[in-house]
């Protein structure tokens, strides 16, 4: 189901969320391209993928299916990763958004751990229960990728469980066959809190603390992959 999404940039200290554009891609293909390690469970266009990458969000975008954005470091200016809002949920008897996710999340290796992605999902969080006053925001993550659950969990958001044989595998060598989704979410009766955590957090960092840090993956073991 379509929404009209009306997602506007989202300003940090560390990052500046701009709604998706071409413009973005020459940079978007630069930060594709850097140590790809941590891409496992992630699908990342390559550098020459990126146009076409780029056009299929927007139409995507046109749909009223997603609301990407490109994540933009604001000490450089260049983008150097990707996000979006997706799967748009409205209430049953009104008009209006009661569920979003927050998904489509990668970030170039030099941009991983810096607060980066901390920061740009507060942001997120604050327009989608601030703004559009949803019930809850959602977040999905492949239930083997302890790096990305981890960071997940380090925004606020809780684990509610693992949906299995849920979604496609990114992981290499398990084209057509489908994964464990670790599912996680935020409430709006929660928010208040999670804010507070997060403004926290960011506030340490932004005082000379540590950025973000997020631990190296562990093997996280569960059902077999079936086919799509």
């Amino acid at each position: 189901m379509g929404f009209p999404f009306e997602a506007p940039v989202l300003e940090g200290a560390r990052v500046r969320l701009e709604p998706l554009a071409r413009r973005h891609a020459a940079d978007l293909a630069v930060a594709a391209e850097e140590d790809r390690g941590s891409y496992r469970f992630t699908w990342v266009p390559r550098s020459a993928e990126v146009p076409d990458y780029v056009g299929a969000q927007l139409a995507r975008a046109a749909a009223g299916t997603l609301a990407p954005y490109a994540q933009v470091d604001r000490a450089t200016g260049r983008a150097v990763g990707a996000t979006a809002y997706l799967d748009p949920r409205t209430w049953p008897d009104r008009e209006g958004l009661c569920a979003i996710e927050v998904g489509f999340t990668w970030l170039a290796a030099s941009a991983q751990g810096t607060g980066i992605n901390r920061e740009a999902k507060y942001l997120l969080f604050r327009h989608a229960f601030e703004t559009w006053e949803v019930a809850r925001v959602d977040l999905k993550t492949d239930a083997r990728n302890s790096r990305s659950r981890a960071a997940i969990e380090a925004a606020g958001a809780s684990f509610e469980g693992v949906l299995r044989n849920w979604s496609r595998s990114w992981a290499p060598g398990e084209d057509g066959l489908l994964r464990d989704s670790a599912i996680f979410s935020v409430t709006a009766r929660e928010w208040p809190d999670c804010r507070a955590l997060l403004e926290q957090r960011l506030t340490r960092a932004g005082a000379g603390g540590h950025p973000e840090r997020e631990p190296a993956p562990r093997p996280v073991r569960g059902p077999g992959r079936q086919p799509v």
